[in-house]
């Protein structure tokens, strides 16, 4: 017997828009999802139930682009940042698993500040490459992952400064995120975190998450490339600031506001 679906409460339809916004975000400018999505689903459920419904409803949209993708990624550049994706991968799970989480939602939203800074300022890693390299970066995306959900920000500085060509980068980091979403799926079985309301929360929002899709890549070519990704970097801070713990007030005062209107 399934579980029933979540009431249609006023967190649910906050997480909801959020979760469309996100969606548009990504058929806009193709990232932002769990960067959009993460603190402020901690701030409303907390942050064990946000990283089930980002797995969940960003599982199946990416399939029928990363299928023809995995032919053509240079494995020898994924390989090593997917080994150490997978080794840290079940740390930052089992930080999320056991950590205060007040303290997960400031590490989380602070966490996303920062890539966000990074990936605006167009800061991008210049020191030496390699596998023990890779391993590294793909360490901290394992991390950043298991805790939030948020693998890409460190391989995309990384990868941006090589010499990969804009397809193969495209291809490898849609192979990495492929992988990623598989692991992070066995890891959170393992850890006992698919608990039936998390996932009928990510089951509800697959399909708002859809829409979001669909209607940012209809929007797309309606401007620049260049004003997609600001846009993308403003929801994503705007998500961030107003999800930390210090907000609190502000964020109770919008679902008062939902509930009254």
């Amino acid at each position: 017997m399934l579980p029933p679906l979540p009431e249609l409460e006023t967190a649910l339809i906050l997480l909801l828009a959020t979760v469309f916004v996100a969606g548009v975000a990504r058929g806009l400018s193709g990232f932002g999802t769990g960067m959009i999505v993460a603190p402020v689903a901690a701030a409303l459920y907390g942050p064990r139930v946000a990283l089930v419904v980002i797995v969940i409803m960003d599982s199946l949209p990416v399939l029928p682009i990363t299928l023809p993708a995995l032919k053509i990624a240079r494995w020898k550049e994924v390989l090593p940042v997917a080994l150490g994706l997978a080794l840290f991968l079940p740390a930052g799970v089992y930080v999320l698993k056991h950590g205060d989480p007040v303290a997960l939602r400031w590490f989380i939203s602070l966490a996303i500040l920062a890539c966000a800074a990074a990936l605006w300022s167009g800061w991008r890693y210049r020191g030496p490459r390699g596998a023990p390299v890779s391993f590294a970066v793909g360490g901290v995306a394992g991390l950043l992952s298991g805790i939030a959900s948020i693998p890409g920000p460190p391989v995309i500085i990384y990868w941006l400064a090589s010499n990969l060509p804009a397809a193969i980068m495209r291809a490898n980091l849609l192979t990495l995120f492929f992988v990623g979403e598989g692991l992070s799926i066995v890891n959170l079985w393992a850890a006992g975190l698919f608990e039936a309301d998390a996932v009928m929360l990510g089951v509800v929002a697959s399909p708002v998450y859809f829409a979001g899709l669909a209607t940012g890549s209809r929007l797309y070519g309606l401007a620049s490339d260049t004003v997609y990704r600001r846009v993308t970097f403003l929801l994503i801070v705007a998500a961030a600031i107003l999800a930390l713990p210090a907000m609190q007030p502000l964020f109770a005062a919008i679902a008062g506001a939902v509930e009254g209107a």
